[in-house]
C-alpha cells in the first residue's frame, strides 16, 4: 500500500523499454511511486487530467508531438507538480527553454541510473527540506536553489580542445550533407583532417553522431560520420 507521503511519479517516455527501465529504477528508491507510463503526447494529456503527479519524467520526443509543448501547458494550466526533462537533444536552446519551464534537472540520454538517483535523491531532499521549513534564509534558499539548477548548468561545460563556435560549424555540416569524413569536414569549416576528427568524435560520445568505415574502391577505408537518427 502506497504512503501518503510517497512522490508520486509519472513518466513520459515514447520508448516503452526505457519507460519501463525507469520505472524499476525508481522501485529501489524509497519515497517514490511510479502511477503511470505514457507513451505519447495524447497519454500523457489524458493520465495529466486524471491524475496528480507531484513529479514527472519527461521526454523531449514523442511520437506525437514535444515534451516541452507539455511543460508550457503545465505551467499555463497551473499544475502544481515539478519535472525532470530527459532528453537526448544536445540543442542549448531546448536547455534554455527547459530552465524557462522551471525544470528540476535535465539529463541526457542514454541515462546513467546513478546519475537519475543522484537527481532524485537530491529531490527528495529537497522535498523533505521545503516540509521542515517554517521560515527562510538566504543560506537555506542558495542550498535549495542549487539543488535545481547546478547539474542543468553542467551540460553546457565542453571538454577541454572543444570550443562551442567551431562545434557549432561542426553541427551545421549535417544540416547539408548526410555524411561526411573527417578530411571532407576540416576542409568545409578550415581546420585540419585532426581537428575536424576530435570534434566528430566528441559528438559521437555525446550520442549525436555514428560512425562506419567506407571502403570505396580504392586506397584505405575512410571514417564516415552521420546523424543519430532518433
Amino acid at each position: 500500500m502506497p504512503s501518503a507521503n510517497e512522490i508520486k511519479v509519472l513518466i513520459i517516455e515514447d520508448d516503452v523499454a526505457i519507460a519501463e527501465i525507469h520505472r524499476r529504477n525508481l522501485m529501489k528508491i524509497n519515497g517514490l511511486n511510479v502511477i503511470g507510463i505514457a507513451t505519447t503526447k495524447g497519454e500523457a494529456e489524458t493520465l495529466l487530467d486524471v491524475l496528480t503527479p507531484d513529479l514527472i519524467l519527461l521526454d523531449v520526443y514523442l511520437p506525437d508531438g514535444n515534451g516541452l509543448d507539455i511543460l508550457r501547458d503545465l505551467r499555463q494550466q497551473q499544475h502544481e507538480c515539478d519535472v525532470i526533462l530527459i532528453t537526448a537533444d544536445r540543442d542549448a536552446d531546448t536547455l534554455q527553454a527547459a530552465m524557462r519551464g522551471g525544470v528540476v534537472d535535465y539529463l541526457l540520454k542514454p541515462v546513467i541510473f546513478a546519475r537519475l538517483e543522484e537527481s532524485l535523491n537530491k529531490y527528495l531532499k529537497q522535498k523533505n527540506q521545503f516540509g521542515n521549513l517554517d521560515d527562510l534564509d538566504q543560506r537555506v534558499v542558495d542550498s535549495m536553489i542549487s539543488i535545481g539548477v547546478t547539474n542543468s548548468t553542467k551540460v553546457l561545460r565542453l571538454p577541454k580542445g572543444i570550443d562551442g563556435v567551431t562545434l557549432d560549424k561542426v553541427r551545421g555540416l549535417f544540416t547539408e550533407h548526410e555524411d561526411i569524413t573527417a578530411d571532407n569536414a576540416g576542409a568545409l569549416i578550415g581546420a585540419s583532417r585532426t581537428t575536424a576528427r576530435r570534434y566528430l568524435e566528441h559528438l559521437i560520445s555525446t550520442g549525436e553522431l555514428v560512425a562506419d568505415l567506407n571502403y570505396g574502391t580504392v586506397g584505405r577505408p575512410e571514417r564516415t560520420y552521420k546523424k543519430q537518427s532518433r
